[in-house]
């Protein structure tokens, strides 16, 4: 008889750890169901302090290399192959080394018997958006749907981190080698072509103002980030986020949908409503949609239908409350949540196919621009000089 760190919630929504004495994971799973407990996950105590340690060592798994992994992982579920088998394939096949061994420590999870989105959350380097949704797909019995939905996103994502590199870039550029250049320029008392003076007066002459609003601009961005993290900082940053034109829309419509998912995916396995919204809400990246949806959950206790709890946090778009009462009034709650999550999502990998489709051509065209130009203005005056040193001789 051993005994098992269990993640749990209970009937009221109250999730916690429980310790649970029993022979195997399954016998404390099904003792813990029995009970009318919804298991998050379950695991041996004795390797618990050791999984924590790894856990707060581990870097979280993103960037590029993620959305090709999760690329061919999705090939492989379409062709047909069985989750394990994909698995397998990837540990040994992976086009990004050095994934293989956590590839590896989730393959090893499933064939002991955990789901894929439970070996997912316990290997620590996966964002909880993924993993939900990587839960939403196994429910729905749509794994492959919910991961194009996600490498839609991730897309995105990979757009927005192509944007910081290229403005590091520029920045390096103007703030450290330019000067140089100016300083030779001027030491040589050279007259200098029209866009090298330009380039030279901006980053040299204003140097210290440009340094100074970038200085600026980065308290302002640790000071954000730090804000961020609490409720409320992150609740009012999701507010003006979810406003911004064609960007807010988009990301208020993706965290629905996975509201909407995990919540049908918890009521068609039996768990009761209130429950099922905390535990969504729990689950909710957005710490805004969190909040709100925690209050709205209180509201549903009360007595309140889910359809008017929801309704008065005025953020659910008004197509899904609209199908939200219909699926209550028509006793199909579960089944019109997934609704509006193909619904959503639908929409939303249209909008992030449009906007890379039509931003990172522009952002590199842009970058690559403005590059051009630095290096351009730079080296200028050297091809001026060795084409006059040409016709002297």
């Amino acid at each position: 008889m051993g005994e098992f760190v269990c993640r749990v919630a209970d009937a009221n929504g109250r999730v916690y750890s429980h310790v649970e004495a029993a022979g195997t994971q399954a016998e404390a799973r099904q003792k813990l169901a029995d009970r009318g407990l919804y298991v998050y996950s379950v695991e041996n105590r004795s390797g618990f302090v050791s999984g924590m340690l790894q856990r707060s060592n581990a870097r979280q798994v993103g960037g590029s290399d993620f959305l090709i992994l999760n690329q061919q992982f999705n090939t492989l579920i379409k062709a047909g192959l069985p989750i394990l088998r994909a698995l397998d394939l990837l540990t040994d096949r992976a086009a990004t080394p050095r994934l293989r061994p956590i590839i590896s420590q989730v393959r090893d999870r499933v064939r002991e018997g955990k789901s894929l989105s439970e070996a997912v959350s316990d290997a620590g380097v996966f964002s909880k958006v993924y993993s939900t949704a990587i839960l939403a797909g196994e429910k729905s019995g749509n794994l492959s749907g919910v991961l194009d939905f996600y490498i839609a996103y991730q897309k995105v994502s990979t757009g927005v981190l192509l944007v910081v590199v290229a403005s590091l870039v520029v920045t390096y550029l103007v703030a450290f080698v330019v000067p140089k250049f100016g300083t030779l320029y001027r030491e040589m008392n050279v007259e200098l072509p029209a866009a090298t003076r330009i380039l030279i007066a901006l980053t040299v002459d204003y140097r210290p103002v440009i340094l100074g609003i970038l200085a600026g601009l980065v308290v302002v961005a640790l000071g954000t980030f730090f804000w961020s993290r609490s409720e409320e900082g992150g609740a009012a940053l999701d507010r003006l986020k979810f406003r911004l034109p064609l960007i807010g829309d988009t990301s208020l419509k993706f965290q629905v949908a996975q509201f909407c998912r995990t919540l049908a995916t918890l009521l068609t396995g039996g768990t009761p409503l209130v429950a099922g919204l905390q535990t969504a809400a729990d689950a909710m990246d957005s710490p805004l949609l969190r909040g709100s949806i925690t209050r709205a959950t209180q509201m549903v206790r009360e007595g309140d239908s889910l359809n008017a709890a929801l309704a008065a946090t005025e953020i659910m778009p008004p197509l899904a409350l609209d199908m939200i009462e219909v699926g209550e009034s028509s006793g199909a709650l579960a089944p019109m949540l997934t609704s509006v999550a193909e619904f959503y999502e639908e929409e939303v990998n249209l909008k992030l196919s449009a906007m890379v489709a039509l931003i990172e051509p522009a952002i590199l065209v842009f970058m690559g621009v403005l590059v051009a130009f630095i290096l351009i203005s730079l080296y200028l005056p050297i091809f001026s000089f060795s084409i006059t040193g040409a016709a002297g001789h």
